[in-house]
C-alpha cells in the first residue's frame, strides 16, 4: 500500500512538473543584424565563415520565405510595434538624428507587452527609432535597461556619429557627437572598444546576472555589419585572399559578429538558461553592395523593393523547439511585423488585447510545420517617393478604383508580387571576383509596373504584368485599399536644436 501511494505521488509530481515546464514562459533572445546580406551566411553558400550561425540554425528552423523592410527604421518600427509603416506614419525613408520624430508613443512595443507579462526586458545596441525626447528612448518604451546608441550608425571604436542625413539650413552634414549611453545617460568609459565586442560583453553580463525567477527578453541589436567598414585586424586573417577591400573587411565584421553570437550562446549554457531559451535571428534589410554586402542570386540590395532588399535571413533555434522541427526549413510566408504576436502571444502566452496589429502569430507554423496563416505582405506605400508616370502607363485598376503607379509601393499576395513607381536599383550583383556575371537591369526608363511570381521566379527575371492584367488589377485594388487605410506620412524637417554641440558634444534629446 505504501509503495502504491509512493508511486502515485511520484506520478503526480512528474505530471505537475511536465505541465509546469510546458506552461513556463521561455527566455527569448532576439538578435538583429544590421545590413546583413542574403548571400552572407554560410548556409546560403557564402564564402564568409559563420560557424555559430550555421550551427544554431541547423538545430532550429530556417525561415526561407521571410521578409523585412529595405532600410533600418522601417524594419525596427515594425518589429517593435507589429504594425505596418502605413499605420505609424513612417512610410518614408528613416528617422534622421535631427528630426523630431519617433515610433508613435501611443503604440505599445513588444517590450511593453512582455514586461506586463512578467518578463525582464533588456535592449543592447542600435535603436534608430527616434530620440528627440526621452520618452522615445528604449528604456521609456518597455525596456528595463538600455545600453547602446540612438542614431543609425557610427564609428565602431570611437562611438561617435557624424552628419545629419538631411538637408538643413544651416548645413548639418558636419555635426558630430558622442552616441553611446546607458539608459538616459551618455557613457564615455568605452572609447576604443569595438562595438561588436562591447555589445556581446554586455549581453553576457545581463545573462549572468539575470534573476532566474523571471523569464528574460533580450533584444540584441548589433551595430554590425552596417558601415563604416571597421574590424579588428585579427578578423581579416581568414580573408587575406579576398581582393575586394570592402568585401574583405565586411567578411571580417560578419565573422566577428558570428563569434559574438557564439559567445552569447555559450553564456546561456554556462548559466543554465539555455534549456529554457528561444533564440531568434534576423537581418534588418538586404546587404549594402557599396559596403561589402551581397544578396546574390537575388535582384537589388538595401534601399530597394526588389527581393535583394527585403528577403531576409532569419531563423529560430533553441531546445524548446519540438525535436521534429529541428534542422528544418519553413517556407511559409512571414514578415518582420509577425514577431510581435508570435513572441508575445505564441511564445510568451501573453494577451494581445488592446493591440492593433498587422502582424500574424506564426508560432504554430514555426513549431509544427503547419501552413503559414499569412497570405499577404504590404511591403510599403511611400507617397513621398513619386516618379513621373508617362502617358502610356495605366494608373486605373478595375472596379473604378485607382492607384497611382508613380508612387513607390510593393505588395505580395500569395506567390504574386506587384511593384509600382521606382523600386530602386534592380541590378543582380554577384560577389566580387566570384566568376558570376552581373546582370544589369534592362527595364525601360519609364517603366512603373512589374508583376512577378516569386515562387517560380525568386530572382525576378520575368515581369508578367502584361500577361496577367487580371492579377495586376487585383493587386492594384489591394494597394488602394491599404492606401486608403493609411495615416499621413510624418517626416519633419530637421531641428537645429538637435546639434550635438548644444548637448555637451552628444547626440541626445532636445525637447
Amino acid at each position: 500500500m505504501f509503495l502504491q501511494r509512493l508511486i502515485l505521488s511520484l506520478a503526480v509530481l512528474i505530471v505537475t512538473f511536465i505541465e509546469f515546464s510546458l506552461s513556463k514562459s521561455p527566455n527569448i533572445i532576439f538578435i538583429l543584424a544590421d545590413d546583413y546580406g542574403y548571400n552572407d551566411i554560410g548556409y546560403h553558400g557564402s564564402e564568409i565563415l559563420t560557424p555559430n550561425l550555421d550551427k544554431l540554425s541547423a538545430q532550429g528552423v530556417r525561415l526561407e520565405n521571410y521578409y523585412v523592410q529595405p532600410i533600418c527604421t522601417p524594419t525596427r518600427s515594425q518589429l517593435m510595434s507589429g504594425r505596418y509603416q502605413i499605420h505609424t506614419g513612417l512610410q518614408h525613408s528613416i528617422i534622421w538624428p535631427p528630426q523630431a520624430a519617433c515610433l508613435p508613443l501611443e503604440d505599445k512595443t513588444i517590450a511593453d507587452a512582455l514586461k506586463a507579462a512578467g518578463y525582464a526586458t533588456h535592449m543592447i545596441g542600435k535603436w534608430h527609432l527616434g530620440q528627440y525626447k526621452k520618452e522615445c528612448f528604449p528604456n521609456h518604451r518597455g525596456f528595463d535597461s538600455f545600453f547602446g546608441f540612438l542614431t543609425g550608425s557610427g564609428d565602431y571604436f570611437k562611438h561617435r556619429h557624424v552628419g545629419c542625413g538631411i538637408t538643413m539650413n544651416p548645413a548639418c552634414s558636419y555635426w558630430t557627437g558622442w552616441d553611446l549611453r546607458e539608459n538616459d545617460k551618455p557613457v564615455h568609459d568605452y572609447d576604443g572598444i569595438y562595438s561588436t565586442h562591447l555589445f556581446t560583453q554586455r549581453a553576457q553580463k545581463i545573462i549572468q546576472e539575470h534573476d532566474k525567477t523571471k523569464p528574460l527578453f533580450m533584444y540584441q541589436s548589433y551595430q554590425a555589419v552596417h558601415g563604416p567598414l571597421q574590424v579588428p585586424d585579427e578578423y581579416l586573417v581568414p580573408y587575406q585572399n579576398v581582393t575586394d577591400r570592402y568585401r574583405r573587411i565586411y567578411s571580417g565584421m560578419v565573422t566577428c559578429m558570428d563569434e559574438g553570437i557564439g559567445n552569447l550562446t555559450q553564456t546561456l549554457h554556462d548559466t543554465g538558461l539555455w534549456d529554457d531559451t528561444i533564440i531568434i535571428f534576423s537581418t534588418d534589410n538586404g546587404g549594402e553592395i557599396y559596403a561589402g554586402g551581397n544578396n546574390w542570386p537575388l535582384r537589388g540590395w538595401k534601399h530597394s523593393l526588389w527581393e535583394g532588399g527585403i528577403h531576409g535571413v532569419g531563423f529560430v533555434a533553441g531546445p524548446s523547439l519540438p525535436d521534429k522541427m529541428k534542422g528544418t526549413s519553413n517556407n511559409g510566408l512571414m514578415h518582420v511585423s509577425d514577431w510581435f504576436p508570435t513572441i508575445v502571444g505564441g511564445l510568451a502566452g501573453a494577451s494581445l488585447n488592446g493591440t492593433k496589429l498587422d502582424g500574424v502569430d506564426m508560432w504554430h507554423s514555426i513549431s509544427t510545420g503547419a501552413a503559414s496563416p499569412r497570405k499577404e505582405i504590404l511591403h510599403n506605400i511611400d507617397p513621398l517617393t513619386v516618379t513621373p508616370v508617362p502617358c502610356s502607363t495605366p494608373i486605373v485598376s478595375s472596379d473604378n478604383k485607382t492607384f497611382n503607379t508613380s508612387i513607390r509601393a510593393a505588395i505580395r499576395v500569395g506567390d504574386w508580387k506587384l511593384i509600382t513607381g521606382d523600386p530602386g536599383n534592380g541590378t543582380w550583383f554577384p560577389v566580387p571576383n566570384s566568376g558570376n556575371i552581373p546582370r544589369k537591369n534592362t527595364d525601360l526608363p519609364d517603366k512603373r509596373v512589374w508583376l512577378f511570381n516569386i515562387a517560380d521566379d525568386p530572382r525576378e527575371f520575368n515581369d508578367l504584368s502584361e500577361y496577367h492584367p487580371d492579377i495586376v488589377d487585383q493587386l492594384f485594388n489591394r494597394l488602394q485599399e491599404h492606401y486608403t487605410d493609411s495615416v499621413p506620412v510624418f517626416y519633419p524637417d530637421g531641428d537645429p536644436k538637435a546639434d550635438p554641440a548644444r548637448h555637451n558634444d552628444t547626440w541626445s534629446d532636445w525637447e
